[in-house]
């Protein structure tokens, strides 16, 4: 098998792992999950939603998601910064396209390649991505 063959495999194995952790968010709007990968090992991971000791509503009385809510990258990152582990050289594998803001703790993190599974329909934090020298690949992971 082929070596380019094995990575899209164990990239789209991420990715269907990924899609079943955004099932842990509270978010009516859209559910997204994340995973850090390094060396074949989830080192974290995170689903978008409030922070920690909020009630798990994500959206407000009219439907909009309220604006402390965090993005699953966010999360799967900042959850690294509490462990001994480190994301230097990692891929992140994230069910929808990064923000431009999750994009910027993208590169300060150290992740090298991002894979994510769904366009979003603003493309600024995936062309930051490019800019900074990171891998990003969209790959489109068949519904169950």
């Amino acid at each position: 098998m082929a070596s380019n063959d094995k990575q899209q495999k164990l990239d789209l194995r991420y990715l269907r792992m990924a899609r079943i952790w955004a099932e842990n968010s509270y978010c009516q709007r859209r559910q997204v999950g994340a995973l850090v990968v390094k060396e074949k090992m989830i080192i974290s991971d995170g689903y978008n939603g409030t922070p920690s000791g909020f009630e798990n509503i994500c959206e407000d009385e009219s439907g909009l998601t309220k604006s402390y809510v965090l993005h699953a990258e966010a999360n799967a990152i900042t959850k690294l910064a509490r462990s001994s582990n480190n994301s230097d050289g990692s891929t992140l594998y994230v069910t929808a396209s990064p923000c431009i803001e999750c994009a910027k703790l993208i590169i300060q993190s150290g992740i090298r390649r991002v894979v994510y599974g769904e366009k979003y329909r603003l493309t600024d934090g995936i062309e930051l991505l490019r800019r900074a020298g990171i891998e990003v690949e969209f790959l489109e992971v068949p519904k169950p």
